[in-house]
């Protein structure tokens, strides 16, 4: 018998992480690699928020906050929420983690039983199955079309529920994709949740302030808030304020649940950083003027990538609404060939593209859904444009 657990042996290495921990090591041997696989913004986080973690330290206050969240910074979520998405909430209906994973892991440990289902829609965030596994459930994986710009229909999550369901797991503006619900869309879908009370929704809103053009973000329980009492809103300043390093997630939802939730983090890791806790006060309650700015980087970015690489033959990119991914079909390469080897998976076109034109990209099937691949426009033009000037390289060379 395994010495390990059977839920570990469930679970497989983040493949992100993989991916990007390759191409540094190919660098680090000297080999030129541009890596588009690395989720997070490239630029620094903002002053005021550094000088915000500096003054907490020169002020000594680097002891233990509660394990849950200082009530300061539990404070800024609950304005935050009500400024931006009309949602009410008190300091006792709020957690702070070490970020939106550890908000999801602990959301999952605290409700899941062996045979609950939790509905996840594909292209999807790498970690959602894995933490499903972990917390002794059974991902239901309801996948989008390309033709819907990869958004799940009010349709395929009616077909997706059971007696079992207990969550779906709902992320917009959406890694991998970028695809991001407008209010009538998500109001198709909890259409559907009303009529299925038995079904939680757990929002992942990392990306809410990474919306372009003339998309506006909308969460389930403002667009319905029938469902406020069934909802788990979770979110964090690692993406809009740079601090991914930081580390700094939170949640907000019933009592019952957030207790429950901090319970199981009082065992783990008790409160997050006491530092980055402050520096997220001063990111939530100070001027927002880096994030329209970065915002403006970000489209432009998204523009110049998603011409090009929609330019290769083979490749079809839908528009991304938000975040900083675009999620690339590439259903007519594979069957192609390099010189020595058959393309097959979109796997293997992702390592064929590192190893022939050092290109980092990560493969679709890490995300649910195949054949395709996942792009991360947050880096400089002109990485993005040697890059996809390699894509392309590699794609025409193919026979």
């Amino acid at each position: 018998m395994s010495f390990l657990s059977h839920n570990l042996q469930r679970v497989k290495q983040s493949p992100t992480m993989q991916i990007t921990a390759k191409a540094q090591e190919l660098k680090a041997s000297g080999i030129d690699i541009i890596s588009l696989s690395v989720g997070e913004p490239d630029f620094d986080t903002p002053e005021n928020i550094k000088n915000a973690g500096i003054q907490a330290i020169l002020n000594g206050k680097t002891k233990y906050t509660a394990a849950d969240g200082m009530p300061e910074l539990k404070e800024a979520i609950c304005k935050k929420l009500l400024r931006d998405n009309n949602l009410k909430y008190n300091k006792n209906q709020v957690i702070v983690s070490t970020g939106g994973k550890q908000v999801l892991f602990n959301a999952l440990l605290a409700t899941l039983n062996p045979g609950d289902e939790v509905i996840i829609p594909a292209p999807y965030w790498v970690s959602y199955p894995d933490m499903v596994f972990l917390g002794g459930g059974t991902p239901v994986i309801a996948k989008a079309k390309l033709k819907n710009n990869f958004k799940l229909t009010a349709e395929e999550l009616e077909a997706a529920i059971t007696p079992k369901t207990k969550w779906l797991i709902f992320n917009s503006p959406s890694n991998p994709t970028g695809a991001g619900y407008n209010w009538d869309e998500l109001h198709k879908l909890t259409g559907v949740l009303m009529r299925h009370p038995h079904v939680w929704v757990m929002t992942d809103d990392m990306y809410e302030y990474l919306a372009y053009d003339n998309f506006r973000f909308c969460t389930p329980a403002e667009v319905e808030p029938k469902l406020y009492d069934r909802t788990l809103t979770t979110n964090g300043v690692s993406k809009a304020y740079a601090m991914t390093g930081w580390r700094i997630g939170y949640a907000a939802g019933p009592i019952t649940l957030i207790k429950a939730m901090g319970k199981i983090q009082s065992q783990s890791t008790s409160n997050p950083n006491t530092i980055a806790q402050w520096a997220a006060v001063e990111a939530l309650n100070g001027p927002q003027d880096y994030v329209k700015t970065s915002n403006i980087t970000f489209r432009n970015r998204r523009d110049l990538t998603l011409k090009m690489l929609n330019e290769i033959e083979g490749i079809i990119c839908p528009k991304p609404e938000g975040a900083f991914y675009i999620y690339a079909s590439i259903e007519e390469l594979i069957g192609k060939s390099t010189v020595n080897k058959i393309i097959k998976t979109d796997e293997e076109f992702a390592s064929e593209l590192l190893i022939s034109e050092g290109v980092a990209v990560v493969f679709g099937a890490a995300f649910g859904m195949s054949p395709a691949f996942r792009v991360s426009y947050a880096t400089s033009d002109e990485a993005l444009i040697e890059a996809c000037i390699r894509i392309k390289r590699f794609c025409n060379s193919l026979q």
